[in-house]
């Protein structure tokens, strides 16, 4: 049914013409006048109404300027009314709904003068049965069917100019939307950026430091020394990715902000313990071996966990409590957050998007695609959200 009306509404002229064909059947199957010249008039008169309702929405100005030319040559040649006649209710319609301002104004003229026209042409002014005031409320009531086409008419024009004017705002809506994700898109990044700034600047800090003690000991203990080269050289290797993802990610150049010390997965307990402090319930577990990991992941679950309990407090409802569970498997690292909140629909808009700090699922997907790694968050069945989050743990050589 819905493609049915999809379908008629973007082809209006096979909307008109059916409609247009009914009322010329109908002409055609009533009683015809007597004359020669009273039958020629009318099926002129019928084939053009049926031929203007089928235009009627190509050419709305036209079609209302012939077609009260056509009424008023009707009552000049007392062409009796008929089914057809039902087009003039159209024509009155169609001015009012998309003609001009001229042609809606004509139509109402129309209208007004459609009730005595009649009274005054096709019945009799001497019938002594009726009075003046019964003649001029019979008028009225002539008028009545053309005047509420006219008002159907200038409401439809008012209902379809406010649908385009919400049309509008949602596309401006819309462009205004991709922008911000944009925006945080990039906030998000040059975040990323300058915290793995920190991590490589880290690395380099541990070479340099590796580096001084075995030129120390280098006579003294070749043992150590040895050991020392060989932690540059994984130092400089770990960097050397980091600092990849670090211009893969950088768009712009940040100012230089001060060194911090970066967070790791060892101190996921010491943060639950805060969120658990400030009032939600949080399980934590975690599974397989555990390992020393990248500084960017490591970096990377801690932000994640962190943002996803953020969201939980935000917007779980006075009673959630929420899991995280870590599971060191031997080529991913599986990380899930869930929690069993209200789980509405503006709650899960409100995770989809971004805070007043640029974070959200468009930061997480940053972060996890940072370090190639994928992210699936959606409701969780019985009410809740859940974010599963798989980091590799194989790094490029």
């Amino acid at each position: 049914m819905h493609r049915l009306n999809a379908w008629l509404r973007g082809h209006p002229l096979v909307v008109d013409g059916v409609w247009a064909s009914i009322v010329l059947f109908l002409a055609l199957v009533s009683d015809y006048p007597d004359g020669t010249f009273q039958r020629i008039a009318y099926f002129t008169v019928s084939g053009i109404i049926a031929v203007l309702m089928v235009v009627r929405r190509r050419w709305p100005d036209l079609t209302v300027a012939v077609g009260m030319a056509l009424g008023l040559v009707q009552v000049v040649l007392r062409v009796d009314p008929d089914a057809s006649s039902l087009g003039y209710l159209v024509f009155v319609y169609t001015g009012a709904a998309f003609g001009a301002r001229w042609s809606s104004r004509l139509a109402l003229v129309g209208s007004l003068v459609a009730g005595p026209l009649s009274m005054l042409v096709f019945h009799d002014s001497n019938d002594a049965g009726h009075g003046f005031l019964q003649r001029s409320f019979v008028a009225l009531l002539l008028s009545s069917p053309f005047i509420l086409c006219w008002a159907w008419g200038r409401l439809t024009r008012v209902r379809r100019a406010y649908l385009v004017e919400l049309e509008d705002r949602a596309e401006r809506l819309e462009r205004e939307r991709d922008a911000q994700a944009k925006v945080a898109v990039a906030a998000e990044r040059a975040r990323i950026a300058r915290e793995l700034h920190d991590v490589v600047a880290h690395n380099v800090s541990v070479m340099i430091v590796q580096a001084d003690g075995a030129a120390y000991v280098m006579d003294n203990s070749p043992q150590q020394a040895k050991e020392a080269l060989g932690t540059i050289a994984a130092t400089g290797r770990q960097a050397l990715v980091e600092m990849r993802r670090l211009l893969g990610v950088l768009r712009t150049a940040d100012a230089a902000e001060e060194y911090v010390p970066q967070p790791s997965v060892e101190e996921l307990p010491e943060l639950l313990e805060q969120v658990r402090t400030a009032g939600l319930p949080v399980e934590f577990t975690t599974s397989g071996e555990a390992r020393e990991l990248p500084r960017g992941v490591e970096l990377t679950v801690y932000r994640i966990v962190q943002e996803a309990l953020t969201n939980v407090r935000k917007h779980g409802g006075p009673n959630a409590s929420a899991r995280v569970a870590v599971d060191f498997g031997d080529r991913d690292l599986n990380v899930l957050i869930e929690d069993d909140g209200r789980g509405s629909t503006d709650e899960q808009l409100a995770r989809g998007g971004v805070d007043g700090q640029g974070h959200g699922l468009i930061g997480m997907r940053e972060r996890i695609g940072m370090v190639s790694g994928s992210l699936d968050a959606g409701p969780r069945p019985g009410g809740g959200f859940r974010i599963r989050a798989v980091l590799p743990l194989k790094t490029a050589k």
